[in-house]
């Protein structure tokens, strides 16, 4: 955790149970020196989510240095689909209906290509010239109800079952994949890695307005306990620069 200036990038990271939890089972990489970004929110409970959230991290602090971008999501893939396929037998071995899996987003960038890849409702968000937006799609039931518009995105905020993802690595489902986003990036962008602790404590409005000040990340964190965050937070944000 804390800040890092290399290659170009310079990026800050920190991570905390929360104020009502006392184990923190999300699991983040900061890797400037490479491209690479990730944050990893673990499920299952009794130190299954640890484990799940470890696994991902351990994965992809292991990515070598020198692949070119494609090369590099191409490694974070084959990468995580190993680790999907870890889990599930770890949960096999543990016994019947234990859960071993994880949220994961990741963030490669090379030669102002980007690339986030992700699964579950840990999120990428992108800060340019002033303008804050989403990259990713939460793979969620809420989001899945207001795809189907039956729920708006206000009652999504507040939904009792706003806590229930329909992906994730380690899951139990026969055609998991990751969801990815490619686009270019710009000196000045900021882009922000976090888990749902996160954004299920501060507005956007909020997150904006500290991903653009000093140490955002560190201070996304204070914040979000400030709300009393029910859940791990964990924030990465990186910078392009010049």
């Amino acid at each position: 955790m804390g800040q890092a200036d290399i290659g170009g990038f310079r990026s800050w990271s920190f991570t905390h149970a929360g104020a009502k939890r006392a184990a923190n089972e999300d699991a983040l990489v900061d890797r400037p020196k490479i491209g690479l970004w990730a944050v990893a929110d673990g499920a299952g409970g009794h130190s299954a989510g640890a484990l799940a959230s470890g696994i991902l991290a351990e994965c992809l602090q292991g990515m070598p240095d020198g692949l070119s971008h494609d090369a590099a999501v191409m490694e974070v893939r084959r990468r995580v689909d190993a680790a999907h396929q870890e889990m599930g037998s770890e949960a096999t071995r543990r016994g019947q209906g234990i859960i071993v899996a994880s949220t994961l987003v990741v963030l490669v960038v090379r030669e102002r290509q980007y690339t986030c890849l992700w699964a579950g409702d840990s999120r990428a968000y992108l800060l340019r010239g002033g303008q804050f937006r989403q990259l990713t799609r939460d793979h969620s039931l809420v989001q899945s109800l207001v795809d189907a518009g039956a729920i708006t995105a206000e009652e999504a905020a507040h939904h009792p079952r706003g806590n229930v993802i329909t992906r994730a690595v380690g899951a139990d489902d026969a055609g998991f994949a990751l969801d990815a986003i490619s686009g270019e990036v710009d000196p000045g962008d900021r882009l922000l890695l976090c888990s749902d602790g996160l954004n299920k404590s501060l507005t956007d409005l909020e997150i904006a307005a500290q991903l653009a000040g000093a140490g955002p990340a560190e201070a996304l964190i204070k914040a979000a306990l400030e709300k009393h965050a029910t859940d791990n937070v964990t924030a990465v944000a990186v910078e392009i620069m010049a």
